[in-house]
């Protein structure tokens, strides 16, 4: 039973000001009060958002009354909250009004898995074709407080340690329009190893007095500049920094994702020129970004170990989508300034390219 009327179901297509009418007239439960006036106080005290703590066991009218209460005095605030039942997404997004949700359940977990070589890189295009719709309302991450570290041995230290973490990156922050939290100490490759008593060793706890050592080498006693950094891991910052402006500046990232599918013959050995097969090209992830004729090719590649030759192909649907004609169409790597050519004839558009082990390209077309 419930102690509160029901929110109807038209309201998935209505406003803040509607869900805001609808309940100015309703007795609601005392604690939703309670509630709504904790929040307006911290908005008056200058908070401009809230994190909710797995927002599902909570029915989706009390967000509906609490967002919408805060949103008309606050319409910047921001609305992160954690649902991870994909099937509540849309209910919670669109009749409880929430800015973000936490894309773990099929996102994270699993580009978690390809960074561990559980999981093909397709996996992600399935993702994000079941997600277009609400693509902008779910929040990228590769580490929080309830996830492992990047670096950690549980997760990806023993092989490629926070290393790995690039690829996923590019892939993460480039692939959609979500928003990307950015964990502390996960762009200088914190590997979460101490054991402070709560929680396990992998994770940085919340709960404990302790120091967070490379990100401490990055405060540098209160300059906050690095100054204790190592090379390797001022290297990581520069890349992650990288990443984040062309995911929150270049214009191609506020339009559309178009997969790119690769094959098992595309993907060879630099040398002999032999073709990998299937296991490698599982490992390559590549889509493209873009907005009139601004474009970016995103190529993302997650073996450990393997360099390979990749022979990337445009169809004709895609070049057409792309706005690309016959001829060579120069690209540069935003990541390394290198120069790429896309070659366009007989309506297939070819670019071959050298791919080191977690190595990712993101071409200016």
């Amino acid at each position: 039973s419930y102690d509160f009327v029901r929110l109807p179901e038209q309201y998935m297509k209505m406003d803040i000001a509607e869900h805001a009418a609808f309940w100015a007239d309703k007795t609601v439960p005392d604690s939703w009060v309670k509630f709504r006036d904790i929040t307006h106080y911290w908005l008056d005290k200058g908070v401009d958002g809230f994190r909710y703590d797995m927002a599902e066991m909570v029915p989706v009218e009390f967000w509906s009354y609490l967002n919408s209460s805060i949103k008309m005095k606050k319409p910047n605030a921001f609305l992160l909250a954690e649902v991870y039942n994909p099937d509540l997404y849309r209910q919670y997004i669109h009749l409880g009004k929430m800015d973000y949700l936490y894309d773990k359940v099929a996102f994270y977990d699993s580009l978690k898995a390809i960074m561990q070589g559980k999981e093909k890189t397709k996996k992600l295009h399935q993702i994000q074709a079941d997600l277009q719709d609400i693509e902008q309302h779910m929040l990228h991450f590769l580490e929080n407080h309830d996830e492992q570290r990047i670096a950690s041995d549980d997760f990806a230290g023993k092989v490629g340690g926070a290393e790995m973490g690039k690829p996923a990156l590019v892939a993460s922050a480039l692939i959609s329009r979500s928003a990307t939290l950015l964990y502390f100490g996960q762009d200088v490759g914190e590997d979460g190893s101490e054991d402070l008593g709560f929680g396990d060793p992998t994770r940085t706890s919340i709960f404990d007095y302790g120091g967070v050592p490379a990100h401490q080498r990055w405060m540098n006693n209160g300059k906050f500049d690095g100054g204790q950094l190592s090379a390797a891991e001022t290297k990581l910052r520069d890349y992650y920094q990288d990443v984040m402006n062309i995911s929150a500046y270049h214009p191609a990232m506020l339009g559309d994702y178009l997969p790119v599918t690769i094959k098992a013959e595309q993907v060879t050995e630099p040398t002999s020129g032999q073709v990998l097969g299937t296991e490698q090209a599982n490992n390559i992830l590549a889509f493209v970004r873009y907005q009139g004729k601004q474009r970016l090719l995103v190529i993302s590649h997650f073996a450990q170990h393997q360099d390979v030759t990749l022979d990337l192909v445009l169809d004709q649907a895609r070049l057409h989508q792309l706005g690309l004609t016959s001829g060579e169409i120069n690209g540069i790597d935003l990541l390394t300034g290198n120069a790429h050519m896309l070659q366009v004839n007989d309506q297939l558009g070819h670019l071959t390219l050298s791919l080191s082990p977690m190595q990712s390209v993101v071409i200016q077309l």
